[in-house]
């Protein structure tokens, strides 16, 4: 007996309900990246490893899927080298590619080779899937997707006030409650000069970045495992739990970052994107987060993260500014800013919340009984003029029993179904039944298509 398939742990296959819901998504912030001139694009699923190694951080780097070179490659790997089982350096000797980690570094090493096509400042979106080899479990996938939204060629703080207004709409199209969480890499560095770690930036990020996660008391043992002194830490305990308005909060930070430039740097844009989102009138709170570090290196400015409020999950939504992004592959002094939707965590959100519109998951509206040859033959014409207006429609291929075109219809949730015998044919008309009321009308091709094109 043949070994039942499987799909790898940390990824999923989607039904034709599941793919709908997600086209919902897809569409809906499609739909908002366009209102705000947004163009998209698309990166290969593999990108070389001098693309993607260094740019996560170490905690990043560990968790890039390799992919072996193609042909024999134990080649040129010595017995010696096998013997060492030297797992970091065997995967440099095996592998030249990886499948990506995100969209941003991608993106990044796209406007580097096609620099000279762009026009700047050049406003992308991309929807394509990612892959992490990070251990599975809810609201964690080693497969999903992004959704990204980037402006690139452009120093202006009104591109982080835009994204968060996209983030914005896009959850109020959704219908769901989120909070917009905000802070500043130059803020998390004058902190770290505040309490004399300038040199342990990135560990103090990436540890404050899990309070949620592990808790304060976790957080603290990380910082000191990573070289603080217990006077450090004791100096980060009323920034990292301050409280208040945002505008309470930025004022305590900047007497806390006096003696700090890049900190009252951060400071200024994050009032900045605060007083300007002001006259907005967003329908999601956007809260000042000093705890918010976001773990990824190539952010320098501004960052976001967004939150459901309803459904108990992680970030749905994060992004931030990235100066020094494409520095990295030879092209210093573009600036960007973007964000990426989490469409796997939405996708458990508005399933959680059951928040789907009912039209964004139908898919056959009509649905023509087949009773036989001449009967098909028929309706095959108003088949066709019903899809010319717009109609999603099926004939039923098989002239099978009465009962198993019906249950046929019951089962996708076809809302009309069009049935056409000896007595309609006579008349040149057609019964439609409403397959949720179970009204029946005798109707003309053309009357049947109006009364389906205007029933709500």
């Amino acid at each position: 007996m043949a070994q039942k398939p499987s799909i790898p742990k940390g990824t999923r296959d989607f039904s034709p309900i599941e793919m709908a819901k997600r086209n919902y998504i897809f569409d809906t912030i499609k739909e908002v990246y366009a209102l705000y001139g947004f163009q998209q694009i698309e990166t290969p699923a593999m990108e070389t490893l001098q693309t993607l190694m260094g740019k996560y951080g170490e905690e990043g780097d560990k968790l890039l899927f390799k992919v072996l070179n193609s042909g024999d490659f134990l080649n040129k790997v010595s017995d010696e080298e096998l013997q060492e089982r030297n797992a970091l350096h065997l995967a440099a000797r095996l592998c030249e590619k990886g499948l990506r980690y995100d969209l941003t570094v991608p993106f990044a090493r796209y406007v580097v080779m096609h620099r000279e096509e762009l026009q700047l400042p050049f406003k992308r979106y991309q929807m394509q899937p990612v892959w992490r080899a990070d251990r599975p479990q809810k609201g964690r996938y080693r497969e999903f997707w992004q959704f990204d939204g980037d402006v690139v060629g452009s120093d202006s703080l009104l591109n982080e006030v835009e994204l968060m207004q996209i983030v914005d709409t896009v959850f109020t199209r959704f219908g769901v409650r989120v909070q917009i969480k905000i802070n500043n890499r130059k803020i998390l560095t004058g902190i770290a000069e505040a309490i004399g770690a300038a040199d342990k930036i990135v560990d103090i990020t990436v540890a404050i970045d899990k309070l949620d996660k592990i808790g304060l008391d976790n957080v603290n043992n990380e910082l000191r495992a990573d070289g603080l002194t217990d006077e450090q830490i004791e100096k980060l305990q009323p920034i990292i739990m301050l409280e208040g308005t945002n505008e309470q909060k930025l004022d305590t930070i900047a007497q806390v970052l006096q003696a700090s430039e890049v900190g009252l740097k951060g400071v200024e844009e994050t009032s900045f994107i605060l007083n300007t989102l002001k006259p907005l009138a967003l329908n999601n709170e956007v809260q000042l987060d000093l705890t918010l570090a976001r773990g990824l290196n190539y952010y320098t400015g501004a960052i976001f993260e967004v939150k459901a409020l309803d459904v108990q999950i992680g970030s749905i939504t994060g992004g931030g500014r990235y100066d020094n992004l494409t520095g990295i592959f030879g092209m210093p002094g573009i600036s960007g800013v973007g964000i990426s939707f989490g469409v796997d965590r939405i996708f458990d959100v508005l399933n959680a919340l059951d928040a789907y519109p009912a039209d964004a998951q139908s898919t056959t509206r009509l649905l023509f009984i087949n009773f036989g040859e001449k009967e098909a033959a028929y309706c095959l014409p108003v088949v066709a003029k019903a899809r010319q207006a717009g109609i999603r429609t099926e004939i039923y291929p098989d002239a099978s029993k009465m009962k198993k075109q019906m249950s046929y219809a019951n089962a996708k949730h076809v809302p009309f179904v069009a049935l056409a015998g000896d007595n309609e044919m006579a008349a040149n008309k057609l019964t439609l039944k409403d397959m949720t009321t179970g009204e029946q009308q005798l109707l003309t091709p053309d009357e049947l298509i109006e009364c389906i094109l205007h029933h709500k």
